[in-house]
């Protein structure tokens, strides 16, 4: 399998001209899982936002490369297509849309299938997506993976959904999409340990299925019980304080954030 690479460079962000990210540096490879810890107001989620490039979060400085290549200018749909997915903290609804709708028209997109029908002068209706008896048998198979009923496929996305539904239908998304690298940004929020067992295990499938590389943005140890990270890394005022192995973790969940602002608070 070919090793590839998400690398961020001394990443500044601004939010409202408020400097947020104040040189972030990470180096995350194929098939390696990263957990990304720190107290609210750190700026996790932000790194998350800036990654998948969110207009709001502007880049003072620095740079984000993917296989070493800059992202930076890239849409976010761009770097959908590029490998990039993110499992957002707050799912958003959006009515008259069905979940089955989204899914096909999302994962044809990140399967070219748009590029091919324009390529081939394709004009036919729905010439842009994937055949969709190949489409549903996929989907089939990633729905039992994820427990998710398929009448859930007909209705509105994320309207109405519980904080664990809409949370397993981003894994559902991450399962289909097949990114090269994958951010989880708490996705364990909400969830109690029966639902939090079961993305746990996508997760782990889909990582083991392809190869992907992910970083899990969360507070608390927990769901690391369930997807063990090969790196812990401390987010602290805005930059990695302090890195380590899955112990690190351990030490957060006895001690808590306590000692990490005494230790880096005053150098910060």
């Amino acid at each position: 399998m070919e090793l590839k690479t998400l690398e961020i460079r001394d990443l500044h962000i601004n939010v409202g001209g408020k400097p947020i990210l104040k040189g972030v540096d990470l180096v995350i490879h194929s098939g390696e899982t990263h957990a990304l810890m720190g107290p609210n107001g750190s700026g996790k989620s932000t790194l998350s936002y800036a990654l998948m490039g969110h207009p709001k979060y502007e880049i003072a400085q620095g740079d984000v490369l993917l296989n070493g290549e800059s992202i930076l200018d890239l849409e976010p749909d761009e770097r959908s297509r590029r490998g990039l997915f993110l499992a957002m903290q707050y799912p958003v609804a959006v009515s008259g849309v069905t979940l089955q709708s989204f899914l096909h028209a999302a994962t044809s997109a990140a399967r070219g299938y748009g590029e091919q029908a324009r390529s081939q002068g394709q004009g036919r209706f729905n010439s842009h997506l994937m055949p969709l008896r190949e489409f549903r048998q996929e989907l089939k198979e990633k729905l039992a993976l994820l427990q998710v009923d398929d009448s859930f496929l007909r209705r509105y996305l994320n309207e109405g959904f519980s904080g664990g539904e809409k949370k397993r239908v981003e894994i559902l998304q991450m399962a289909l999409l097949k990114p090269v690298f994958a951010i989880l940004d708490e996705t364990d929020s909400g969830l109690d340990i029966d639902a939090l067992r079961l993305v746990s295990e996508g997760v782990n499938q889909i990582q083991k299925e392809i190869g992907t590389g992910i970083l899990i943005i969360t507070h608390y140890q927990r769901i690391l019980n369930y997807i063990r990270p090969d790196f812990v890394h401390i987010f602290y005022q805005g930059r990695i304080v302090t890195s380590g192995d899955a112990k690190l973790a351990e030490t957060l969940e006895e001690q808590g954030y306590e000692w990490v602002q005494q230790q880096f608070g005053a150098a910060s």
